[in-house]
């Protein structure tokens, strides 16, 4: 695979440039030795394009993971405690999850355990590989990377997507860079509010 585009948000690609550039050549290597006629496995069940082959996103994030990991990339999580009042958890948001709990408690409040998930981190960067549904990138890129860099577990978040001309050949429904660029630019200059660099592949 290459990389076809990247955008730098809140200079996410010159932070890593300039204060992690091994760690930016390890995801370029890393993106370089996926093999993606290995992963054309998938054969379509619809009825216009019944029998062709197709890129399989389960194969292919499995080839991700599988070289990510052997690189030292390992799964993450950041725990906290929500509730209710929108007071008490713009009062609690920047706390301990101990903390959180206690101050939600002591307010007379329910705590609500929850936590977010990423599977790779490696030197406080975040990686999303994404080819799932198209959902799951506003969830990454709005919620994941968001809640690992506002509890310090990260300084820059790196979302990994196919460019159009490599989701055509996929299963239906896999987000694409164009799209998820465009919504990122809809937003505006300082959101989300996490330093992110978004990668575009194909073949």
């Amino acid at each position: 695979m290459r990389i076809a585009e990247t955008y730098s948000h809140l200079n996410g690609l010159e932070f890593l440039l300039v204060r992690k550039p091994l760690l930016w050549q390890e995801v370029e290597s890393v993106i370089a030795a996926v093999d993606a006629s290995v992963c054309k496995t998938k054969v379509s069940a619809e009825e216009r394009t019944r029998g062709r082959l197709f890129y399989s996103p389960i194969g292919m994030n499995n080839t991700f993971k599988q070289l990510l990991r052997s690189r030292g990339w390992s799964e993450s999580r950041v725990s906290y405690w929500v509730t209710r009042t929108e007071k008490l958890i713009r009062k609690t948001l920047t706390m301990s999850p101990q903390e959180q709990k206690a101050e939600i408690e002591a307010a007379g409040e329910k705590p609500i355990f929850s936590y977010n998930q990423t599977d790779f981190v490696k030197d406080r960067v975040a990686i999303e590989v994404q080819f799932g549904k198209y959902s799951f990138v506003a969830y990454d890129l709005f919620v994941k990377h968001l809640a690992f860099y506002v509890g310090d577990q990260i300084d820059v978040g790196i979302e990994i997507l196919p460019m159009k001309a490599l989701q055509v050949e996929m299963s239906s429904g896999v987000p694409y860079y164009e799209g998820e660029f465009y919504n990122v630019i809809r937003q505006g200059r300082g959101v989300p509010a996490v330093p992110l660099v978004m990668i575009g592949i194909e073949p």
